[in-house]
């Protein structure tokens, strides 16, 4: 399975996402409505990422430590937007976590509540 299709597997399994081309790449919504993840193939440099809400601190405390990994993307970086490489070693279940957090980001916080948290904050 590529990179898209792990991505997209797991959007799709947080509840009432939806997705839909936005500036040309595949974009996952909740409710249809506000985005939380953004495939970049190839946007704007050679790379092959994603671009997601993330929580406060994240962005830049990612960037600092791992800039191997992660990065500032363009447009919505400022708003604090994580943007992950896909095209070097990973662990899909971290992603998967990423992707949570992102959704609980965005979501309405009683459908947020559904999604149980990142396995350091449960521990």
């Amino acid at each position: 399975m590529d990179q898209l299709e792990r991505l997209r597997a797991r959007c799709l399994a947080l509840p009432e996402t939806t997705e839909r081309l936005s500036h040309g790449e595949p974009t996952w919504f909740v409710r249809g409505k506000k985005s939380f993840v953004m495939f970049a193939d190839h946007h704007h440099d050679d790379r092959l990422a994603f671009w997601c809400a993330a929580p406060p601190g994240v962005q830049r405390e990612l960037v600092e430590t791992e800039p191997d990994r992660f990065f500032r993307p363009p447009y919505v970086g400022h708003r604090g937007w994580l943007g992950v490489y896909l095209d070097v070693p990973l662990d899909w279940d971290e992603i998967g976590e990423i992707v949570a957090d992102a959704f609980r980001q965005v979501a309405p916080k009683t459908l947020a509540a559904g999604v149980p948290a990142r396995r350091e904050e449960t521990r």
